[in-house]
């Protein structure tokens, strides 16, 4: 089950379990739609995966498996 991160870890933009605005790659690193096709060039800067739009958890699976609280920040920011 995907962790649902919520936050950028290169912008610390938060990115709520329902945003339509959040990228992720295969190791669901997690990034803004914004720094994914801006500086990141669509490529994790963790594991040089390609970044895909998160899926949206339904409602009532949100409710029973919520998101993650965890905010991450790569080491490789590009603020």
């Amino acid at each position: 089950m995907l962790e649902l991160r919520p936050n950028c870890e290169c912008c610390d933009t938060d990115l709520p379990p329902e945003s339509l605005d959040a990228r992720i790659c295969s190791f669901e690193c997690t990034f803004c739609v914004a720094c994914a096709e801006g500086a990141l060039a669509q490529r994790c800067p963790n594991c040089s995966g390609e970044l895909v739009r998160r899926p949206i958890r339904p409602a009532a699976a949100l409710a029973r498996h919520p998101a993650s609280t965890t905010r991450h920040l790569s080491a490789s920011e590009t603020r």
